[in-house]
């Protein structure tokens, strides 16, 4: 392998290979379904450590990049970032990379791996307020009284993922392409629906979902199986994509769900973002007295996970499931 293949200089020749290196390497992430916002995160990510070299180092040999280099570098970003999570970021950003690099056997191991990252500090809640939930509650069950089809359903379709993040605490990536499948209705208040989650990293489990799911998703799924045969498609996702006159796929991207929440924000002058929303979540979790083991779980993360942060929030926010029922039922008597 030639030396420009594996270093970069001032020159512009072996800055490509380094970019055409790091091209690769986000390709590969596409290839894994990374979403777009995670693919620009690593590019913005690695284009620091790029604007580094170039300032910082007159040749870098990636092959023989080693500990005395990447401590500079962990001092060049203490200097730069005074947030610890931008730092910790960007580190692991690198690992990754170079991780990457070591799978191309462009190097025999990864020097970054013993560069200490900052500690993770969790960004204080700032949950949907439930006035809010009420508000786009009422805006999305009015926008469902309409005899346009597709209008209809697709207030119907935003119902079913606000009930899948404010009840069962799911992420846009979650339920972008869940299907059918992965949900099992209840029988009753003790034994609620659940949606079961494939977790990347452990054994698939599941997460109980609030007793009004049951009979917004019967009528949803019922409208979308009608819908679906006049539009002359089949699909298993619970989600779909549509233009004004016809269902086009199932499933929608992460990216898409984020843009209708963004627009429903806009449109309803309120606080509302997937991750609020999914605070919301959690507090009313704690509220009900779940204990702190069931909540990890259901939100796929670590034991050492702190929930902390939102326990000192928990009295500030209180929330229902109860109340949502209460308004769904008054919005079915006026029905289409």
């Amino acid at each position: 392998m030639s030396k420009t293949k594996n270093s970069i200089t001032n020159s512009t020749h072996e800055q490509v290979d380094l970019l055409n290196l790091q091209s690769e390497f986000f390709a590969k992430l596409k290839g894994l379904g990374r979403s777009i916002n995670t693919l620009k995160n690593y590019k913005t990510d690695l284009d620091c450590f790029n604007s580094y070299l170039q300032k910082n180092q007159t040749t870098v040999d990636i092959s023989n990049f080693s500990m005395p280099q990447v401590l500079l570098y962990g001092t060049y970003l203490e200097s730069k970032y005074s947030s610890d999570n931008s730092r910790r970021r960007r580190v692991q950003a690198l690992r990754i990379f170079f991780d990457f690099l070591v799978e191309q056997n462009i190097m025999s191991s990864n020097p970054v791996r013993k560069l200490p990252t900052s500690p993770k500090f969790l960004d204080i809640p700032r949950p949907t307020p439930f006035i809010d939930i009420k508000t786009l509650w009422e805006y999305l069950l009015d926008s469902s009284i309409t005899k346009n089809n597709i209008n209809r359903l697709l207030a119907k379709r935003n119902q079913i993922s606000i009930l899948l993040i404010f009840g069962a605490g799911l992420k846009v990536s979650d339920i972008a392409k869940l299907k059918k499948s992965k949900v099992t209705l209840g029988t009753s208040k003790n034994d609620p629906a659940r949606v079961m989650i494939n977790h990347p990293k452990r054994d698939p489990y599941t997460v109980p979902i609030p007793a009004i799911f049951n009979e917004v998703y019967t009528d949803y799924i019922k409208e979308l199986e009608e819908l679906k045969k006049f539009s002359q498609i089949e699909f298993d996702e619970i989600l779909f994509n549509a233009n004004p006159y016809r269902i086009l796929n199932g499933g929608l991207s992460p990216r898409g769900l984020e843009v209708i929440f963004e627009d429903l924000r806009k449109k309803l002058i309120i606080t509302l973002t997937p991750k609020s929303l999914r605070q919301a979540c959690i507090l009313k979790w704690l509220q009900d007295d779940v204990n702190d083991t069931l909540i990890k779980e259901w939100l796929g993360v670590a034991p050492s996970y702190s929930l902390k942060l939102y326990k000192d929030h928990v009295d500030k926010n209180l929330y229902s499931y109860e109340f949502l029922f209460e308004i769904y039922q008054k919005y079915k008597k006026r029905k289409v």
